[in-house]
């Protein structure tokens, strides 16, 4: 089966980061939480612009990332998160190209 990865991009005040941060890490425990469906996770930081933070996450299958994603509302770290995120710049699943 394919694997998949995810960026999602968000804009985020400085004095929301660490909190973002630290929700993020929540939020990929919370999907794994009924078994393995992120195998690897980065938050990374736009080179140019701090205020923007970018999720990179590895997936077992598209199949497991839509599946999951569709539960986001149900992640008790989500509420929270979203009401420290500004903008959502960017978001999408991407395979291997053939």
């Amino acid at each position: 089966m394919n694997k998949c990865t995810e960026l999602a991009v968000f804009k985020v005040s400085k004095e929301n980061k660490s909190r973002v941060i630290e929700l993020s890490l929540s939020i990929f425990k919370e999907m794994n939480a009924k078994g393995v469906v992120i195998t690897a996770h980065e938050i990374l930081q736009k080179a140019d612009d701090e205020n923007e933070l970018c999720w990179h996450l590895k997936w077992i299958s598209p199949k497991a990332a839509k599946e999951t994603t569709e539960k986001w509302p149900t992640f008790p770290s989500t509420k929270e998160f979203q009401t420290l995120v500004g903008d959502n710049v960017f978001y999408g699943h991407f395979i291997a190209a053939s």
